[in-house]
């Protein structure tokens, strides 16, 4: 029998930027969060007694600024060997070989693949062999399996690889590759690194696994994160998913229709952020999550003459979750008044023309690109590069005709909602 753990993905001391933004960002822990699953990795691994580690790229999120990173990865590897439990890596495109510039020595029981061709390590008394190939730069544009070693005869074959394979939303193409070529190899198990959501490309023959990163970095990696903790038994694969992460991110949708309440809506938010928490309760996790209010409510009107009403309504329901942490990273407003839009619009005054204005501009992206030019003026011209590029976290893609429109329709909700509670 084999047992293994395969993690891929660590991004160990990844930089959370923006967080100064927000007032009682938990900051330490946040920031913390990337080691405490990798400590939360060992401690599995010395739990189960497994037989080696394998460490699919991306051990690190970037260059260290100092050598505190390094020395934090090679304190939880001392304690993996000192078990008798063996490391075997893979480099990335975050920590390839021209990446890193600073260098440490690791435990002898920890094994880095070289960047200039594929190996193969041979673990006969576990009747294992693993292949693997070290990123030589961040940018790789080759696919690496076709010259990945044959698979050695009559053992258990792994390859590690970080790759896109044929490409993945929102990660860069490196290394690309495709499950036929993959299974053409003839290897058992391909231990894959480099997209953040876990995904299982095939279960067996071989079985190919993305484990997903360690720990969500952000309100776009949602869900539980963590590893593989595989076992080989005659040749068959058993595989679980295991939870690691001690941060998990969630985004909610709450409808608000038909309430006109402050103290419903917080009762309909707190039950929806208890429901989003009991996904990952237990130990000592914090849930961050990202609301999204939507619907039809005369709560807008509130909104509308004191701005800030529904955040400060979510963090409240946030204080009345039981039993986990819940910290509130943003509220977003897609809430309307319960007005007829249509029957304004048949209008003659100011507020008919103001929502025809509306309904025209929405349906033609040219020309809602072209009038919010001329609104906003100088102002886009003032604008950081990154805010025009959608580089700036979590605001609006301002050349984004989507971005534009849910501007729009934000703005003239609010406009309608104040209108309605000072109908002068």
């Amino acid at each position: 029998m084999i047992r293994f753990i395969h993690a891929a993905d660590l991004h160990i001391d990844s930089p959370l930027r923006g967080l100064g933004r927000y007032a009682g960002a938990p900051v330490e822990r946040l920031r913390n969060a990337t080691r405490r699953a990798l400590v939360q990795l060992v401690d599995l691994a010395l739990r189960e007694q497994v037989h080696f580690v394998l460490l699919a790229g991306d051990l690190y999120d970037r260059d260290w600024p100092d050598f505190h990173t390094g020395l934090f990865f090679r304190e939880q590897m001392v304690r993996l060997v000192r078990a008798g439990t063996a490391v075997f890596v893979v480099q990335g495109n975050h920590d390839a070989q021209g990446v890193i510039s600073r260098q440490l020595p690791l435990p002898e029981q920890v094994k880095v693949f070289g960047s200039r061709a594929a190996e193969t390590v041979l673990l006969r008394e576990l009747g294992v062999a693993l292949h693997g190939r070290s990123f030589p730069d961040r940018a790789v544009d080759e696919d690496f399996v076709p010259n990945y070693p044959e698979p050695v005869p009559g053992v258990f074959n792994i390859g590690l690889l970080h790759t896109s394979l044929t490409g993945a939303a929102g990660h860069d193409t490196y290394a690309p590759t495709s499950l036929p070529v993959l299974r053409a190899k003839g290897y058992d198990y391909w231990a894959l690194g480099h997209v953040h959501a876990r995904q299982v490309v095939s279960e067996a023959a071989p079985r190919v696994v993305f484990p997903g990163n360690l720990q969500g970095r952000h309100a776009n990696e949602t869900g539980a994160k963590g590893c593989e903790l595989v076992t080989v038994h005659g040749g068959a694969v058993d595989a679980v998913f295991v939870p690691l992460d001690v941060v998990r991110w969630h985004q909610c949708t709450v409808p608000l229709d038909g309430i006109d309440q402050l103290g419903a809506a917080t009762q309909r938010v707190a039950r929806a952020l208890a429901d989003a928490a009991e996904e990952g309760a237990g130990g000592d996790r914090l849930h961050a999550m990202r609301i999204h209010l939507v619907g039809q409510t005369a709560l807008q009107a509130e909104e509308a003459r004191q701005p800030g009403t529904l955040a400060a309504m979510v963090h409240a329901a946030a204080q009345d979750v039981p039993g986990a942490e819940v910290w509130i990273e943003q509220v977003r407003l897609a809430v309307s008044s319960p007005v007829d839009r249509a029957r304004i619009a048949q209008g003659q005054d100011a507020v008919a023309e103001l929502v025809r204005l509306v309904d025209e501009l929405a349906a033609d992206p040219a020309r809602l690109a072209d009038w919010s030019a001329r609104m906003l003026g100088d102002v886009l011209h003032k604008l950081p590069a990154e805010v025009l590029a959608g580089q700036a976290g979590d605001l609006p893609v301002l050349a984004d005709p989507e971005s534009l429109r849910g501007l729009l329709m934000e703005a003239e909700a609010t406009l309608l909602a104040r209108l309605n509670a000072n109908p002068a």
